[in-house]
């Protein structure tokens, strides 16, 4: 029994995975791929794809968003959750970074479920809201610039129906978000949300610390 979450120390952690991961050879691949890129620690972490494919399967989600695709680890861990005949809307600004992998989609098979949309990611939400696709999504993820966080959110509330889920990262800040003296637009801007989410009475919530800390919000029926 314990009164909190216990310290993830690396022995916990390796046992955490030893004991709990499933991933795909496929999956395993592109996260080391993506570990080789300059930027590697932008993907997601396994157990938190795993979780992830869980909550889609959990909801049985068929039309879903991405916020943030980088090399496509954390896209290809919601898509291979999701029946044939769906979509993955996802959203990335630099077209050089899904290029890596695209591969990996063919091979799993899930290449025809991912709409990849290229270009500013509010832009791309705005014309889906636009076209009349509010509150037909099951699950988003938010994993892209911090500053457009709050209008990620409030876009996706549109987008995803009464019910569904939206997951978003990095919400914990590497624990940065303690220090009273950082004072950047990505930490106020992950600030700001947090207390956001928590006083939104449109919205159930819970704050995970899986991976850099997860919110999962599930925007309630009027």
């Amino acid at each position: 029994m314990s009164s909190r979450t216990i310290p993830m120390t690396d022995a916990i952690y390796d046992y955490y995975l030893g004991a709990s991961l499933r991933e795909d050879d496929v999956l395993a691949r592109l996260r080391a791929k993506t570990s080789e890129h300059p930027e590697g620690n932008m993907r997601i972490s396994p157990e938190q794809g795993q979780f992830m494919r869980f909550l889609v399967r959990l909801i049985g989600a068929r039309q879903a968003i991405e916020i943030g695709t980088y090399t496509g680890y954390s896209t290809l861990s919601v898509a291979l959750a999701m029946p044939a005949g769906s979509r993955l809307v996802a959203c990335e600004r630099r077209p050089q970074w899904p290029r890596i992998g695209q591969p990996y989609w063919e091979e799993a098979g899930v290449g025809d479920i991912i709409d990849l949309r290229i270009g500013k990611a509010v832009e791309t939400l705005t014309a889906m809201v636009d076209a009349g696709e509010a509150g037909q999504y099951d699950f988003a993820f938010i994993d892209g610039d911090k500053k457009n966080y709050i209008n990620y959110y409030e876009l996706c509330l549109k987008l995803v129906r009464p019910g569904g889920v939206i997951a978003i990262d990095n919400m914990l800040w590497s624990g940065r978000l303690v220090d009273q003296s950082l004072d950047d637009l990505a930490a106020n801007a992950i600030r700001d949300l947090n207390e956001m989410i928590r006083d939104d009475e449109r919205v159930d919530s819970s704050l995970l610390p899986i991976g850099d800390g997860l919110a999962l919000v599930r925007p309630l029926g009027h």
